[in-house]
């Protein structure tokens, strides 16, 4: 415990800047603070919840004097819900902000000093652009809506500012026409998905089949489900793959975490054989419809964690042209880095949604001989501290 400060303290403190994880950033006597909901510039009252040696964790109490950033959130449920944290910063102040974090993750976990510029792609509409979603009933108070902030209660929630227009008017209609007795568990999940005007709707308390929905990018088409993961910001789905898979082309290509196949799509028509790897036989059902569909014939999908096929398939991994991993937000599984540096491809296509995982294992690729050759951060989340990140690499010579 910090000398001279306990929890439930109150303090003054002055934003410096905003880190990792969305957390303001302040400096008190002999103690580091970090404070979510905050804008650089902000004079605030905090009060301290935690304190871990010399680094405390707090709330705002009350904005004592406001950053000439800080703007007032759109959104009537903001600091209750927990899912936006950045609605009370201007999108251009969240855009810097989220190249900060990614440079801070870079240098403090990745020890990589990065020189050149990382390109940002904002968002077309910083709000109604959601097109993916997880919605939460408590049956016995009747609540419907999202997590409360650091909670596992339902803030009910009549309206969400970044949901695209088909996900708000299927939430109203769930609203509307919700059968509390139809459900037999205290907090139901649902996942909800749009495409093309569809809307489709998963939950393990749902009897009716998920519908299966459609999204068509450069001629393919991509059939999903709400209970498969597919990208939940479609005004940037092209830029993604864009920066990703830009100059790419070869005799063969690995599509590592593939989902549904939207990479190897696109990879299937720049290469002679592409392997798409997924562990979820939902995904892969889709993926191989969706590359039946395109007509695409030199594609193959195994069905099987990629730290198993790395290690499994070592006849899959000779002379390889190109690689593109999409990880989780929970990152690569243990051996997987090491396994791709031992495949040697020549180059590499790493998107990450999580700065701190993707900075751990570019480390790693580093020491293995690969060399960064563009960083480009993509809004795929406004309005959260998240944020896509795509690094191009390339094997090093000698």
């Amino acid at each position: 415990m910090s000398k001279g400060y306990l929890a439930g303290q109150t303090i003054d403190v002055s934003i410096e800047k905003i880190v990792p994880n969305g957390f303001g950033m302040a400096f008190a006597e002999n103690l580091t603070v970090f404070v979510p909901l905050a804008v650089p510039g902000d004079r605030l009252r905090v009060r301290i919840n935690q304190i871990k040696g010399k680094t405390a964790f707090a709330e705002i109490e009350r904005i004592v004097d406001p950053s000439k950033q800080r703007v007032d959130p759109p959104c009537q449920y903001f600091g209750r819900c927990g899912g936006c944290d950045f609605q009370q910063m201007p999108y251009p102040v969240q855009l810097e902000a989220k190249i900060e974090i990614i440079r801070d993750c870079l240098r403090r976990i990745g020890k990589i000093d990065f020189p050149d510029e990382i390109r940002m792609i904002p968002s077309p509409k910083p709000f109604g652009y959601r097109t993916r979603a997880q919605w939460h009933l408590e049956t016995r108070r009747k609540k419907t809506g999202y997590y409360g902030r650091n909670s596992n209660r339902v803030i009910d929630v009549e309206t969400c500012s970044i949901l695209s227009q088909e996900l708000q008017g299927a939430f109203e209609e769930l609203r509307k026409n919700i059968d509390w007795q139809a459900y037999w568990s205290e907090t139901v999940r649902i996942e909800a998905s749009a495409a093309g005007g569809e809307v489709s709707l998963f939950s393990d308390e749902i009897i009716e089949p998920t519908r299966e929905i459609e999204f068509q990018l450069d001629g393919n088409r991509y059939f999903f489900n709400a209970n498969t993961f597919f990208q939940g910001n479609f005004f940037l789905i092209g830029e993604l793959t864009e920066t990703a898979l830009a100059g790419a082309e070869g005799e063969k290509a690995l599509d590592l975490y593939c989902g549904v196949g939207l990479f190897t799509l696109p990879l299937a028509k720049k290469f002679g054989t592409v392997i798409g790897v997924e562990a979820s036989d939902r995904a892969v059902d889709f993926a191989e419809k969706n590359a039946a569909v395109a007509g695409l014939e030199n594609i193959g999908f195994y069905r099987r964690a990629v730290s198993d096929f790395l290690v499994l398939n070592p006849d899959e991994l000779k002379e390889i042209d190109f690689v593109v991993l999409d990880p989780p937000r929970s990152g690569t599984e243990k051996g997987v880095i090491e396994g791709l540096i031992g495949a040697a491809p020549r180059r590499i296509s790493y998107v990450s949604c999580e700065p701190s995982i993707l900075a751990r294992d570019l480390r790693i690729l580093e020491a293995g001989g690969y060399r960064i050759e563009s960083i480009t951060a993509i809004d795929l989340f406004p309005q959260t501290h998240h944020i896509e990140t795509v690094v191009r690499m390339e094997k090093s010579s000698g």
